[in-house]
């Protein structure tokens, strides 16, 4: 398994390579870029197989992951398709939707994928090489774990990157999860000896206390494999760089840091929920932000959320299933506030038909929650663009005195119809202005296609305002929030607690010298 990078010179690469999925190696992908930007490099990241359904849009309308859009903002660079050429968003049933350089090019179940997928290898060689030619260096993020022998036939993220790049690899494994001595000698062991050379450090993620007291576990390590530790990085507290992927929401503890006699929002967490840290900045506002699968956890809540969802009326199915289509109309019923975001919006209304299989595979109609007066029918064109919007005055959640801005973005198929005003306006490059969303019950159930709905201030302090103020609670407090902070802090502390002198040779050698 050898490749052969292109002959014209090209950027230097890094790639950060893990002992299992959810090591933390977007987070420190995002940290590197992030150092070498403050080095005045100029960097970018690159991931070839992404499998989310948190997304992002780029300039233009293309579609790439979350995490590599998270990574170019740490590195200072504008978005790209070519950061991550093939995307696949899980629909369930072991079945997801391929989004190759952008677009969305059809479906497939995972058999089929792992028999075909390496008809997309010349795309990751190609988006590689010109990012390459972009910039002076690439973070390279693979994608769980090199070491998978089912996996290693038709890889196009892990080693077969690195090998066709000559990159030097930091394999990175998570001390919190445990066993991370095991899994750092194991994987080490599986790979092949010319990927085994290309691993040049190893890096011990997410350590909590005095890495005294590793000692001498890290050395053996290093004497056993001929690998140097290359850093342990600490635990960061409070680090604010959302998680990749939504099984981390299965682990997550909720905000318990919010003092009593704080909002509450309970989201619902759907199978197949996407972008679901677009509430992210609910929580930097003192609220409590909860992910619920059952119609209990519903109580108390001042605000109930329907989140974004790759398949609308699959997630609607199971939220019937469980009651918690009766907890929501209750809840609203009882003067809590309703929030739909995207596929959120979409179960919000009367009725929803999917006659071209564009939502799901099987098709079908089903009857919304009727909250709002709307109706959608899915399309196969899926819509990806960046949009400005503002919220317009008006009842409940929408009472103000004038209208709150923000910029955000679309990501969704499906055309809803709704019968009454609409309390959005959006402009997307390149287009007039059009009206976006839903309102019911008085203004307290609002819905809307737009992602990064809460990054605005402005919007937080109108929602969040008018909700306390319906529950005779404080108006929450909306700090001024950094991301451009948070990475200098995230960056601050890997260069820290790394061998930047070892990294250093590393990319200045690119693996040539393995």
């Amino acid at each position: 398994m050898t490749g052969s990078p292109q002959e014209n010179p090209l950027a230097s690469t890094l790639m950060v390579q893990g002992t299992a999925s959810s090591v933390g190696k977007s987070v420190l992908a995002a940290a590197l870029c992030r150092v070498f930007r403050q080095d005045g490099r100029s960097v970018a990241p690159f991931k070839a197989q992404n499998m989310s359904n948190n997304s992002w849009v780029a300039p233009g309308g293309g579609e790439l992951g979350r995490a590599q859009a998270v990574q170019a903002a740490a590195a200072g660079i504008e978005v790209s398709t070519d950061m991550n050429p093939v995307l696949l968003k899980p629909e369930g049933d072991r079945r997801s939707q391929i989004v190759l350089n952008g677009t969305a090019v059809g479906r497939s179940t995972a058999q089929d994928y792992f028999r075909t997928k390496t008809e997309l290898w010349p795309h990751v060689a190609a988006a590689l090489d010109r990012l390459r030619r972009e910039h002076d260096l690439v973070i390279i993020e693979g994608a769980g774990s090199p070491a998978e022998p089912n996996l290693k036939q038709g890889d196009i993220v892990n080693m077969r990157v690195a090998l066709y790049a000559r990159s030097p690899v930091l394999l990175v494994g998570d001390i919190d999860r445990g066993g991370v001595f095991g899994s750092l000698l194991g994987t080490l062991e599986l790979l092949e000896s010319e990927e085994r050379e290309l691993v040049r450090g190893i890096i011990i993620n997410r350590f909590r206390g005095d890495p005294a007291v590793l000692e001498p576990l890290p050395q053996m390590i290093a004497d056993r494999t001929g690998v140097p530790i290359a850093g342990v990085i600490p635990m960061v507290p409070d680090l604010r760089i959302q998680d990749e992927d939504a099984a981390e929401l299965d682990s997550a503890t909720p905000n318990n840091s919010a003092p009593n006699g704080s909002l509450r929002a309970a989201v619902v967490r759907f199978p197949r929920v996407s972008n679901f840290d677009d509430f992210a900045p609910l929580e930097r506002c003192g609220m409590r932000v909860d992910f619920v699968t059952t119609p209990e956890k519903l109580a108390g809540a001042h605000m109930v959320i329907l989140p974004g969802t790759k398949s609308t009326i699959a997630d609607l199915r199971w939220m019937k299933s469980r009651g918690l289509d009766h907890a929501v109309k209750s809840a609203a019923n009882n003067g809590t506030a309703v929030l739909g975001i995207c596929g959120g919006f979409q179960m919000l209304g009367t009725r929803l038909e999917d006659p071209h299989c564009a939502d799901s595979i099987e098709g079908g109609a089903e009857d919304g929650l009727g909250l709002v007066e709307a109706a959608t029918e899915f399309a196969p064109q899926k819509r990806t663009r960046r949009v400005d919007f503002t919220l317009r005055t008006g009842p409940g959640l929408l009472e103000g005195n004038m209208p709150a801005n923000g910029v955000g973005y679309e990501i969704h198929t499906g055309v809803t119809t709704a019968d009454h005003a609409h309390p959005f306006e959006v402009v997307a490059p390149g287009c007039q202005s059009e009206p976006d969303g839903g309102f019911g019950n008085g203004g307290w159930v609002l819905g809307t296609y737009i992602h990064g709905l809460f990054d605005s201030p402005d919007i937080v302090e109108r929602i969040t305002g008018n909700i306390a103020k319906r529950h005779g609670l404080p108006t929450p407090d909306v700090p001024h929030f950094s991301m451009e902070a948070e990475f200098d802090r995230l960056a601050n502390v890997v260069r820290a607690n790394l061998d930047m002198d070892l990294i250093y040779s590393l990319i200045e050698s690119d693996g040539h010298d393995a």
